[in-house]
């Protein structure tokens, strides 16, 4: 009978010190820790911005798009080395190429894959491969600054209330209620006329070409921010209520801290797309403004200053017209798409 107790107590502690893991022998313990680490990796969570980065990488059509966008910008970036290679200055005509009525002698060559422009006989595919720098250069820089000027306003407005708020809310419908198109028409010759008042009255077309282009970013930018701004104010007037900011606040944090690290995480998917979806909008708006005159100007290349050319002599060379609409086109419905998949892949009700 002791015999039998003896073993069995022996049983018993080996048991407790394989269950304890502070007694338990290395094998044990390594067997533990090796089945926690696989239960942890198997279950690993991911941020709802690595969700949506993957569900974005497995889009077809945002990854069609965004080969088609980037497809673009190398493009523009590189459009003077490839102008260079083919040997052709694309700011230059030769009148040796079109007729005495300023019509070019053919549509196409293997020299000049787009044709020549009427009148002057410029080579159209460099100046179509440089069209598109100042598009995308306009669209970015007015994106980004309506951005970062949307963004910010929008957080102090819904965050601090009061003053603060009734001041931005004023100033968002202010701008909203400007119209955009007489405005733009507008400040362009002001501005001009400002510089040139300061400067003797007369500047060169180069230095008109550089206040326009810059005029009209800042027009882009002063009637881009007031929507991304009443959106973030909105998402700001919910979040600061919630149990995370107040108990923040109840520490004592500062509120900056507080913005930055509380709040502004949790916008970073209506600013992407907000970010995604102004790019495109803003390259039709600079082509539109250019066709009508009100945008850039010679000197500078633009694929709204080639349709406003191209428009008097379409029935002669039809090329000239379609290939910057071409071009305007797939740049404008790739952007919009890949901002469609962005919102679409940050949007946690959707499924694509």
């Amino acid at each position: 009978m002791t015999e039998e107790t003896s073993v069995q107590s022996l049983d018993d502690s080996k048991l407790s010190r394989d269950a304890d893991p502070a007694t338990a022998t290395p094998a044990t313990q390594d067997g533990g820790t090796t089945a926690a680490a696989t239960a942890s990796t198997r279950f690993e969570t991911k941020t709802p911005t690595q969700i949506a980065l993957r569900r974005l990488a497995y889009d077809k059509v945002a990854m069609m798009s965004l080969g088609c966008a980037l497809t673009f910008v190398l493009l523009g970036l590189f459009a003077g080395t490839i102008n260079n290679l083919r040997g052709v200055d694309p700011l230059v005509g030769d009148t040796n190429l079109i007729d005495v009525g300023g019509y070019p002698l053919f549509t196409a060559s293997w020299e000049y894959p787009f044709g020549v422009d009427t009148g002057n006989g410029r080579d159209l595919l460099g100046r179509w491969l440089l069209g598109i720098r100042p598009s995308l250069i306009i669209s970015v820089t007015a994106a980004v600054a309506v951005t970062v000027i949307g963004t910010t306003l929008g957080l102090l407005a819904g965050y601090l209330g009061g003053i603060v708020d009734n001041i931005v809310s004023f100033l968002i419908d202010v701008v909203q209620s400007l119209p955009f198109l007489l405005f733009a028409i507008a400040l362009v010759p002001i501005a001009v006329n400002r510089v040139a008042g300061i400067k003797g009255g007369f500047i060169p077309d180069d230095q008109v070409a550089d206040i326009r282009f810059w005029v009209l970013t800042v027009v882009l930018i002063l009637f881009g921010w007031p929507g991304l701004a009443r959106l973030v104010r909105g998402e700001v007037i919910s979040m600061r209520e919630r149990e995370y900011v107040q108990a923040a606040r109840a520490l004592g944090v500062p509120t900056g801290q507080i913005l930055r690290k509380e709040i502004l995480p949790n916008l970073l998917s209506p600013i992407i797309v907000s970010l995604t979806t102004a790019i495109p909008a803003f390259i039709a708006a600079e082509a539109g403004l250019s066709l009508l005159g009100v945008g850039l100007r010679e000197p500078a290349v633009s694929w709204g200053l080639t349709i406003q050319g191209a428009q008097h002599s379409f029935m002669q060379h039809p090329l000239y017209l379609w290939m910057p609409v071409i071009g305007l086109s797939l740049l404008v419905l790739s952007l919009s798409l890949l901002g469609d998949a962005v919102n679409d892949a940050f949007n946690p009700h959707t499924r694509r």
